[in-house]
């Protein structure tokens, strides 16, 4: 049986330490225009910005979809201050979807065009932008259309390529399965690490990467169609290694979304699994069970962890942050 105190709704005793005795959820920012706030969500610490992504629209100047990134300069102080956003000419980056903190910029996933390759571009976080390729192609084949990455450890970057491109007319034919891929920069080896999925979306490591969520957003598709009968699941995999090397084992169903899809996914220190969802942000326990959610209307493709608990919302045309607990800490920057 569930409570609720406002947005946020508690499915285990469990969730009481994570939301705290005080949880806030307030407006940050809202762009009425176009929806800016889709994908990435990539807080940088050092200087108090945040980048997102949006998602698809058809820009009016030229009448071709696109997609834009925006740069939000967060006030010093909350609660005083508004925030500043700007648009980044990064046209490197061509059709941005998720992205995550790496060598002091932005790694992106570039989803591609019908003539433009996709695939990981590092991006600067400061002026002007400057912009470097990664990788493009699993050994010339050019990927369907990169939507989520993670870095591990080690140094190498693990993605994921569903078709949502090709169904959204802004890709070419697929030549390539719909697989979780891990690249090492320091030797330039692309494999392909896990397959089986229809759309694998969101992916992160938990705090000891020893094990690897996936999530398979297949309810629905590139042309907005969806069936309650196909998944919004998020897997799970166990990393084992043979011959020095990394595998993905033990594949398991971990958790289903009960509203929209499982999008962005990603761990606090403790473990917990965080997802957005169609009703908002989802919280599951390392063992599966669901916690709680915080309920934002129109749901959450994706978000991010700042700074002692704060969570930043993504909400097409709004961005939301989300106050927990300030011993609560995203495992991907630990603050």
């Amino acid at each position: 049986m569930a409570s609720s105190t406002g947005p946020f709704k508690v499915y285990s005793d469990q969730c009481n330490p994570i939301f705290g005795t005080s949880p806030s959820l307030e407006l940050l920012h809202e762009n009425h225009d176009y929806p800016f706030a889709h994908e990435a969500g990539v807080f940088i610490a050092r200087d108090n910005t945040l980048f997102v992504t949006s998602n698809q629209f058809t820009d009016p100047a030229t009448g071709q979809r696109t997609i834009k990134i925006n740069r939000l300069c967060l006030p010093a102080e909350r609660k005083s201050g508004s925030v500043v956003c700007e648009e980044v000419e990064a046209p490197e980056v061509p059709m941005a979807n998720g992205g995550v903190n790496y060598k002091d910029g932005v790694l992106f996933c570039a989803q591609g065009t019908l003539t433009s390759p996709g695939g990981l571009v590092l991006m600067e976080a400061k002026p002007p932008y400057k912009c470097s390729s990664i990788i493009s192609s699993f050994h010339g084949r050019e990927f369907n259309s990169v939507n989520d990455v993670v870095v591990h450890s080690d140094g190498s970057l693990w993605f994921t390529d569903p078709i949502y491109g090709y169904e959204q007319s802004i890709r070419p034919k697929p030549r390539l399965p719909s697989q979780v891929y891990r690249f090492d920069p320091a030797t330039g080896s692309i494999r392909a690490m896990a397959d089986g999925f229809e759309r694998p979306n969101g992916i992160c490591f938990s705090p000891d990467e020893k094990t690897v969520y996936v999530t398979d957003t297949d309810w629905i598709h590139g042309d907005g169609t969806t069936d309650d009968a196909r998944v919004s699941h998020i897997y799970a995999f166990d990393m084992a290694f043979y011959s020095g090397q990394p595998f993905l084992i033990n594949r398991r169903l971990f958790a289903m979304a009960d509203t929209g899809v499982p999008d962005g996914i990603k761990c606090d220190t403790q473990g917990n699994v965080y997802s957005g969802c169609g009703d908002g942000v989802n919280i599951w326990s390392p063992g599966g069970v669901l916690l709680g959610k915080i309920i934002v209307d129109g749901g959450v493709a994706n978000f991010c962890f700042g700074a002692s608990g704060e969570l930043f919302l993504l909400n097409e045309h709004k961005i939301w942050r989300a106050q927990l607990s300030s011993e609560i800490k995203g495992d991907l920057l630990r603050i």
